[in-house]
């Protein structure tokens, strides 16, 4: 029995359900927040749904590359990685057309829907707790769920000022931090990405 790949089959397999669970909750918020955050005019929901499709987009690629190679699994984070800071970036020019053409975000929307989005990430988060010592492609499914909570706590913070304030800047404020943020996360993930294809490169046998 100790010869067996029992352990290896067990925790492969609590690895993909955990993600696919993950990969559902975080689609499902991405519509419902960009459909919601595109209605109620508000950029910091429209970042929250774009920062949680790439979650999705993330754990899709974690799910392909269990079982894989180390090689694979660093090129899958750095996709990630690399898919996360261009959505940052599209998001603060999102921002930046808001800022100029004008907007009227509906706080009370905006609450609602980020408190149901902190409540889902929040679960994310327990579930992928054990993912966090992971390989790469693992971590950065948890690195990504992470920096959804921060954003939830701030569109919710942002939906109280622009209802106590009366104006749009709360929004925008907090949909730039959100880019900023998510550019961040996704350095970090990018950064690591490239370290451990770096060490697989080292540690390969060179063929003559």
């Amino acid at each position: 029995m100790s010869n067996c790949d029992c352990h290896v089959e067990a925790s492969t397999g609590q690895e993909r359900k955990t993600l696919w669970i993950a990969l559902a909750l975080n689609a499902g918020m991405a519509v419902i927040g960009g459909a919601v955050g595109w209605w109620a005019q508000s950029a910091g929901l429209l970042a929250d749904a774009l920062d949680m499709l790439s979650d999705a987009s993330a754990y899709a690629i974690g799910l392909v590359a269990i079982g894989r190679s180390l090689r694979f699994k660093g090129n899958a984070a750095l996709f990630s990685g690399s898919l996360l800071l261009v959505l940052g970036l599209g998001l603060l020019i999102e921002v930046g057309r808001r800022v100029v053409v004008g907007a009227e975000p509906v706080s009370s929307w905006m609450i609602a829907t980020a408190l149901l989005s902190l409540a889902v990430n929040l679960s994310v988060l327990r579930l992928l707790a054990p993912l966090r010592s992971g390989e790469v492609h693992l971590r950065a499914t948890w690195i990504f769920t992470r920096a959804d909570v921060v954003a939830n706590v701030g569109v919710i913070t942002a939906g109280v000022l622009v209802l106590a304030t009366r104006t749009p800047y709360p929004d925008f404020i907090i949909g730039v931090l959100i880019g900023l943020y998510v550019i961040r996360e996704a350095v970090e993930i990018i950064r690591e990405a490239l370290r451990v294809r770096s060490a697989q490169i080292q540690s390969s046998p060179r063929s003559d």
